[in-house]
């Protein structure tokens, strides 16, 4: 994705904060040490706490704990700033202030400000819920990764945390999350929109599932449809259904001379059930004993730290050092598509606090290469085979991590994952971190390009069947996945073979050769009986 120079500056100036807490947190290094976690308090106990007012955020300060002296010229000592709040990069946290202790359900039940609905589709979804108490403890556990963040946020913008909700309804709070329509993410971001709000799409993250950038981008679009409707239940409506088709409904019941709140407007089944799940969820989330239900304490802090990183670096590496399963890293660090963390694209990572100190402490002692990948753009187009061989690496290697399926060519300017070597062993650039793609083309001829349209109840697999091309070529021809959804009418293009093609040729040409012989003996005939 080619980005603007204004917006290339707004992302330089989005990492300073983070360098600049780097830079604090190394000079504070040494003053403090962050005491351990304190045992969650239980959810009776939580509800019992006294309430502190909104506007005052339940954290207290420290610096954080002292990093392990490095050896002169060593590039890991370099390789990560100090760890830092993500919402105030120049405090960090402290895990000793009596608030931890709070259950973070009392703050989020304290910013309920939404009007509620009591309807009998609210009444349905949380019995749904209330029926599936182990789903119903899946997704709280999950959250509890990153609802903290999320309240703070809504906090500093006095948004009502209601919406802190939302995740459960549109991904149980699971940012892989991928959706029929492509929409990816906690948030479920459709491509479009989420580069429209700068989140990054490209071979090496996906912004959309970045925890940080796409709350961010949620909320920033949320208050925009609120500015637009003036009513969170229309807004909620509009992030569901699109802006434009709420206020088409709005004007028809208009002109109707009918009531324009959500609950009168004609809408689609997924936007008609969209807020009363949301209002069953808070409804549980309120009184789950009314439910018969529980909800696992969350303590009322962060949960996670955020780690400016300097130098390209594996992501196993990190976890490693960082002494956490892979699995968790990629929990937090969910936009990250290949193994590899490039310091020019990606200016933190997250991890847990305790995790997060002892990164910064070992990763200076750490001896031996930060990286075992990097990018190499393609010069010219060409073969696997051949760009395996020019960057020493095994054919199947370089598809399996490339993802790059049978019979297709590397089209020059893309962007290849490949494994670090004496001729490329330095960082990757910006403009190759921001801008990595990879382009496709058909290893052999492909013959005529034909687009046609997906007739009713059509699937890939049909259509590649009545056409006789492989499902994986047709998928790979239109940016689907081999079991993606089709409508009716959405137009497919196919590459069919020159020699299908000859032959579709030859069998339509025989019949109208036979008609122009036919009607020629027709004329003669007649000619023949004047």
């Amino acid at each position: 994705m080619t980005l603007n120079p204004p917006l290339r500056l707004s992302l330089r100036l989005r990492r300073l904060p983070h360098l600049l807490a780097a830079a604090l947190g190394l000079w504070f290094a040494g003053c403090a040490s962050v005491p351990s976690e304190p045992a969650a308090a239980p959810l009776e106990a939580a509800a019992s706490a006294p309430e502190t007012p909104a506007s005052a955020p339940d954290v207290a300060v420290v610096a954080t704990a002292p990093a392990a002296s490095a050896p002169e010229n060593n590039e890991a000592a370099e390789a990560a700033g100090a760890p830092t709040d993500p919402l105030r990069p120049d405090t960090p946290v402290a895990l000793d202030d009596e608030s931890a202790r709070r259950d973070l359900w009392v703050r989020v039940r304290r910013g309920f400000t939404m009007p509620d609905i009591d309807t009998e589709l609210v009444e349905k979804h949380a019995r749904w819920y209330a029926s599936r108490p182990d789903y119903v403890q899946r997704m709280t556990e999950r959250s509890s990764r990153y609802l903290y963040h999320i309240v703070d946020e809504l906090e500093r913008r006095g948004m009502p945390s209601e919406l802190a909700l939302l995740p459960f309804v549109e991904s149980a709070f699971n940012p892989q999350a991928m959706s029929v329509a492509k929409a990816s993410g906690m948030w479920q971001f459709m491509p479009a929109t989420g580069r429209d709000y700068e989140l990054h799409q490209n071979i090496f993250r996906d912004d959309r599932r970045d925890i940080l950038a796409s709350t961010r981008a949620a909320l920033d679009y949320l208050q925009r449809l609120y500015g637009m409707f003036g009513d969170w239940h229309l807004a909620l409506a509009a992030y569901n259904w699109g802006e434009g088709n709420v206020q088409r409904a709005i004007a028809r019941n208009q002109r109707a001379g009918l009531p324009t709140d959500y609950l009168n407007l004609r809408m689609p089944a997924e936007t008609a059930n969209y807020v009363p799940k949301l209002q069953a969820v808070k409804n549980i989330v309120a009184q789950p004993q009314s439910f018969g239900l529980e909800l696992p304490p969350i303590e009322n802090h962060p949960y996670f730290l955020s780690v400016p990183i300097q130098r390209d670096i594996d992501a196993q590496l990190v976890a490693n050092l960082a002494g956490l399963p892979l699995d968790e890293f990629k929990a937090l660090n969910p936009s990250l598509n290949k193994p590899v963390i490039l310091a020019a694209g990606t200016p933190q990572v997250l991890l847990p606090y305790d995790n997060a100190n002892r990164f910064v402490r070992v990763l200076p002692e750490h001896k031996g290469p930060l990286a075992s990948w990097t990018a190499w753009v393609v010069p010219r187009t060409m073969k696997p085979s051949e760009a395996a061989k020019q960057v020493g690496m095994s054919e199947a290697q370089l598809r399996e991590i490339n993802r790059i399926p049978p019979r297709m060519l590397v089209k020059a300017g893309s962007t290849l994952l490949v494994p670090r070597n004496g001729h490329r062993d330095r960082d990757v650039a910006e403009h190759v971190a921001d801008n990595a793609m990879l382009a496709l083309a058909p290893e052999r001829a492909p013959g005529r390009r034909v687009v046609v349209a997906a007739k009713p109840r059509d699937t890939l697999s049909s259509i590649a069947k009545r056409h006789g091309v492989s499902l994986a070529s047709l998928a790979q021809w239109n940016n689907l996945s081999p079991n993606a959804s089709i409508g009716r009418g959405q137009r497919i293009v196919l590459y069919l073979p020159a020699k299908a093609q000859a032959a579709k040729a030859g069998k339509t040409a025989k019949p109208a050769a036979g008609a122009r012989k036919t009607a020629r003996t027709r004329a003669g005939r007649k000619t023949a009986s004047r």
